[in-house]
């Protein structure tokens, strides 16, 4: 993987997106290839988008961030997943509870908190 990490960067790709689509890694997985990336490649912002089951996303959120992390991908509602998951449980991180979480940790300087009310209702209805 980190060749083709590499070969992007060396492309002149900015920004790289570490993706568990199909939620089976571990935390520790996480942590690894994400610290990895971001130190052997540190022109990069390294991101991560996530699938879990609520259950586990803390632990990998956590994870990302231990490693450095600081771009994260999330849905709406957790809205969408993987079809080849097999597990209907296992979907998008919820952008609302990443903003918890984050908030609660002191890391969101600034949110326009009226725009994402409104962001969850269009959500809403359009997709439940």
């Amino acid at each position: 993987m980190y060749e083709w990490a590499a070969a992007l960067a060396k492309l002149g790709v900015k920004t790289l997106s570490v993706a568990d689509t199909v939620g089976l890694a571990t935390p520790e997985q996480v942590f690894s290839v994400t610290s990895y990336l971001i130190k052997e490649l540190p022109q990069c912002t390294i991101g991560v988008h996530l699938h879990s089951t609520p259950h586990g996303r803390k632990a990998k959120i956590d994870a990302a961030l231990e490693a450095g992390c600081l771009r994260f991908d999330g849905a709406l509602k957790g809205i969408g997943g993987c079809p080849m998951a097999g597990n209907d449980l296992v979907g998008n991180m919820d952008t609302e509870w990443m903003i918890r979480h984050f908030g609660e940790k002191n890391l969101l300087p600034s949110l326009d908190s009226a725009a994402l009310k409104e962001s969850l209702r269009l959500a809403g209805e359009i997709f439940v």
